[in-house]
């Protein structure tokens, strides 16, 4: 495993850490705890260090696992989890963005995890309108004081460039930026990535596996019908077309011999502007595959900014 610095934050984490919204029963599978504690178990055997989550992947269902997993070793983890939203059932949320809701999400989070702190305490995908509440910021910042939360950041919506959040992040007291970022949806290289690199942001970049896309699992033709897996909504031309894209990139990008996975998250890190990415996983093999990414060093002529 190799590591980088999270921004400014002086935390130190492995470039290819665990997204968990898998967990909270909306990508096709419920887990147990069992599972839960093999996978992390796992992970950590690996040089894995950083972990991703959010209150509302289930009813904090997540962290709840999560917290029992790690709980005899929660020091050797950097944890990041989310607030904004309320789960209520699967694909059903509502927001919640006042000082006194996010106080309490805070509070649910610190319990469902079992631990006093939160290394990263994260925005998650609000509006501007949302984001610009002082007194939202400044009931966080007391929250740092406090220690029950070491750092902030802002995970932002996919559905916009949100510059003008990531822009105000020093001013509000983050420090860490969450995107959405992959060899399929490469918006953020335009304004956002460089404007991260300028300001001294660490970047997390979600869903590089392009919801499964970029997995080399899938064909097209593939129609996802379980009823509690996410990629059931999305419109079925969409996927087809992203399916045949990634198609492609497999076979004029990808190595011989090289897994498509591994490839896509080491074409994500090869960015200087990137400091992590956070792959979900089903499977001790799917978190294998992905941790193999910090040793793949590939040259590729598809990224802007391609490194030896």
């Amino acid at each position: 495993m190799k590591y980088r610095r999270l921004g400014k934050t002086g935390l130190r984490v492995s470039v290819v850490g665990v997204g968990t919204w898998q967990l909270g029963g909306e990508w096709g599978k419920r887990f147990d705890q069992q599972e839960v504690n093999s996978l992390l178990g796992r992970a950590a055997e690996l040089g894995v260090n950083l972990i991703d989550t959010a209150e509302c992947y289930g009813d904090h269902l997540a962290e709840s696992l999560i917290g029992e997993a790690i709980k005899k070793e929660r020091e050797r983890w950097v944890v990041a989890t989310k607030f904004g939203h309320q789960f209520h059932q699967n694909f059903t949320r509502t927001d919640h963005w006042s000082p006194r809701e996010v106080a309490g999400q805070l509070n649910a989070s610190l319990q469902a995890l079992r631990t006093d702190y939160v290394d990263l305490y994260q925005f998650h995908s609000g509006s501007d309108q949302a984001f610009d509440q002082g007194d939202l910021w400044e009931m966080l910042n007391r929250q740092v004081k406090a220690g029950k939360i070491r750092h902030l950041g802002i995970s932002i919506s996919s559905k916009t460039e949100n510059l003008h959040q990531v822009q105000r992040a020093s001013a509000v007291g983050a420090s860490v930026l969450q995107i959405v970022y992959n060899r399929l949806d490469r918006g953020p290289e335009q304004r956002v990535l460089p404007e991260c690199a300028a300001l001294g942001l660490g970047v997390l970049t979600r869903v590089p596996l392009a919801s499964g896309f970029l997995s080399g699992k899938y064909r097209p033709g593939v129609v996802f019908r379980a009823a509690n897996d996410v990629r059931s909504l999305q419109d079925q031309e969409k996927v087809e077309t992203r399916l045949r894209q990634a198609q492609e990139i497999q076979r004029t990008e990808v190595p011989q011999g090289v897994a498509m996975a591994a490839w896509a998250l080491a074409w994500c890190l090869q960015n200087p502007a990137v400091t992590a990415v956070i792959p979900g996983c089903k499977t001790i093999e799917q978190l294998e595959v992905n941790a193999s990414a910090a040793d793949l060093e590939l040259v590729s002529d598809s990224h802007p900014q391609a490194m030896a």
